[in-house]
């Protein structure tokens, strides 16, 4: 499973994917500290291209340098070399078009697309729907919160073990059957 999108952003006309956030100005010559949702996280870097989201305005900036710095990662944008410009851009969101993340192979899926699935077990026993994925050492983790028919009221955290926990994804049906016990 790829982690390159994290969330869904629909703007009207054209569907984005959230990569990253401009966190924080790093030095005086307009570099950004960046937060990656990509696994890898220099996996960012690999789209010349960002569409910058900040206070619902969306700008394309071209990615001019960038390199890990310490345990963060910092970019160099097309129309910011001061840190007052930095400072203004600083908590903004890093998008890209849906249409433009790279082809997965068969039986990989990207965050973005699991979130709303509807999970069922084997059984037919509707648990609710995946609301979120986070990362843990071991596994990715997906947050299943519990809507209208669903067996009980419970929020249930279950790993995304495909061939073990997932037992079926279906993106055209919005279904996703695990093989997992509704009372646990």
């Amino acid at each position: 499973m790829s982690d390159a999108a994290r969330d869904s952003v629909n703007d009207g006309e054209t569907q984005h994917v959230v990569l990253g956030r401009l966190t924080s100005p790093h030095g005086v010559k307009g570099w950004l500290k960046v937060y990656s949702y990509t696994s890898p996280i220099e996996g960012i870097f690999d789209y010349p291209h960002w569409v910058l989201s900040r206070r619902g305005q969306l700008e394309t900036r071209r990615l001019l340098d960038a390199r890990p710095q310490g345990k963060s990662l910092v970019v160099r944008l097309e129309g910011i070399d001061t840190r007052e410009l930095a400072e203004q851009w600083a908590g903004a969101e890093v998008l890209m078009e849906k249409t433009a993340l790279p082809e997965l192979d068969s039986g990989e899926y990207y965050w973005h697309q699991l979130e709303g699935l509807e999970v069922v077990t084997r059984d037919g026993v509707k648990l609710g729907r995946v609301d979120y994925l986070f990362e843990t050492g071991a596994n990715d983790v997906m947050v299943v919160k519990p809507g209208e028919g669903s067996f009980d009221d419970r929020e249930r955290l279950l790993p995304f073990l495909p061939d073990d926990v997932i037992v079926e994804i279906d993106l055209d049906d919005g279904r996703m059957t695990v093989d997992w016990d509704p009372e646990f």
